[in-house]
């Protein structure tokens, strides 16, 4: 028993020993330095444990106030969970850089991470209550939803920008060498897509004017269609086909724009033709009673159906049916206006009001080579049912 017990404490010292020349904790010729490396380490994740949860009470104890103060303050309504987002990615970056201060890191490195980290979550919190400010006063002065967007955008991409800049000078990055180079770069980018660039602009000054609002039925470069997007490259409309067209802003901005849906109801138009000897009154009398009560069709005052004369045209005299529909309804006003003029056209042949067609008549004047060759012809009439071509009519004797 005492040789295995010997032979055991050798192995120990010898394994000791090969640590120590591995990893140069200890000294190769006491392996008991051993001992003070391994209190030194239990030591330090000691701390590291300590440091751990110091973090972990902060944190909930900001958590908590933060939940006091938005049930409290209207305008923090809703920001809970977005701020306590960057509120966990700020603590738990300060307690890694706590912990790693226990092992040797250098402490100037760990300053300028700790800075960075604060400024990083400082212009976080910019973002997110600039982001909040700039929603509430764009909805309270109804712009359009597109600018709101672009807007949001905008102030995202200016605090990136600053903070990156911010915390790039922690650590001694020359950020103006960085923006010369990216200003080259940006302007070689400018001239290779002017296009694009033309088309950005075009979208930025549609959004801040607003010809038309997303959801309006436009008329656009020969398109009619809903306002679906506004981009900042294209402006997308859907048709009644529901066929989706992009016609890039710069084309949009530069040709003439027709709103359907901006003026409120619409009025439509629908050609109807009776025939000369008809009295437009009449006729008048039976299309007002098909328009009037479609569902579609609105009224009240000022916006009451008419039938007025238009044209006296070639073969018919033209009357125009007049009435008005809602915003909503623009986008199935053909199918409205089918209704009605099929309607219009059952009710004027319930009456016999003659709807003309165009026709032809042919006069001859003087067409003396005619009769030799309508001659022929003209005989068997003349002689009656029956009879041959140059006979009498009646039977063979």
């Amino acid at each position: 028993m005492t040789a295995l017990r010997e032979f055991g404490g050798r192995v120990w010292n010898e394994l000791l020993r090969s640590l120590g020349d591995t990893v140069g904790f200890f000294d190769p010729e006491a392996g008991l330095a051993m001992d003070a490396a391994l209190a030194d380490l239990a030591l330090r994740l000691v701390v590291v444990a300590i440091l751990a949860a110091v973090f972990w009470i902060v944190y909930r104890v900001l958590r908590m106030g933060l939940r006091g103060l938005t049930r409290r303050v209207a305008f923090l309504e809703g920001l809970e969970e977005t701020v306590l987002g960057g509120l966990r990615a700020m603590l738990v970056t300060l307690a890694l850089l706590a912990m790693a201060s226990q092992f040797g890191i250098p402490s100037t490195v760990l300053a300028s991470a700790a800075i960075a980290a604060l400024l990083a979550f400082a212009f976080y919190a910019a973002w997110i209550v600039g982001n909040l400010l700039l929603t509430n006063a764009v909805r309270s002065a109804d712009l359009d939803r597109s600018l709101e967007q672009l807007l949001r955008n905008v102030l995202a991409v200016t605090v990136v920008a600053l903070g990156g800049i911010a915390v790039l000078q922690q650590f001694g990055i020359n950020v103006l060498s960085v923006i010369t180079a990216l200003g080259v770069v940006g302007i070689a980018v400018g001239f290779a897509a002017q296009e694009t660039l033309s088309n950005f602009i075009a979208g930025i000054t549609l959004l801040v004017e607003r010809p038309f609002r997303i959801g309006d039925w436009v008329e656009v470069s020969g398109k009619v269609g809903r306002v679906e997007r506004i981009s900042l490259r294209t402006t997308r409309l859907v048709d009644r086909d529901n066929v989706i067209t992009s016609i890039p802003n710069a084309s949009v901005a530069s040709s003439e724009i027709v709103n359907l849906s901006a003026g409120g109801p619409l009025r439509a138009r629908i050609a109807v033709g009776i025939a000369y000897k008809e009295s437009a009154a009449q006729a008048r009398d039976v299309i007002l009673p098909v328009v009037t009560p479609h569902p579609k069709v609105l009224g009240g005052a000022g916006y009451e159906p008419g039938v007025v004369m238009s044209e006296l045209g070639d073969s018919s005299v033209n009357l125009t049916v007049l009435f008005w529909i809602a915003p909503e309804d623009i986008g199935t006003m053909p199918k409205i206006a089918a209704e009605i003029l099929e309607g219009v056209k059952e009710a004027l042949d319930d009456v016999g009001i003659e709807i003309p067609f165009p026709h032809l008549q042919l006069f001859i004047d003087e067409a003396k080579g005619l009769p030799p060759v309508l001659e022929p012809f003209a005989r068997p009439l003349a002689a009656g049912p029956g009879a041959g071509p140059g006979g009498s009519g009646g039977p063979d004797a």
